[in-house]
């Protein structure tokens, strides 16, 4: 387990070595062929902005309002002595 540790750390360690960025959106790699060979990678680029939409929500209105709710009542008479 030890010795794969080592080894993932050492290839690791290759491959960020092996980077460098020559330019804004260029990096040089080297491959490892039967010595070394250089390639230029160029990466995308990404333009952020904001634009503007128009979206259709309902319209909501509150109104407060008094209803009439008949309720139950329940009237007690006490017992006749």
């Amino acid at each position: 387990m030890r010795k794969f540790a080592v080894v993932a750390a050492v290839l690791a360690a290759v491959s960020i070595s092996a980077c460098k960025k020559t330019a804004p959106g260029e990096y040089e790699v080297q491959t490892p062929v039967i010595g070394t060979q250089t390639d230029t990678i160029h990466t995308p680029t990404v333009q952020v902005g904001t634009d503007t939409a128009k979206v259709t929500v309902p319209k909501v209105e509150v109104k407060k309002d008094t209803a009439s709710v008949k309720v139950p009542t329940v009237k007690v008479n006490p017992p006749k002595k």
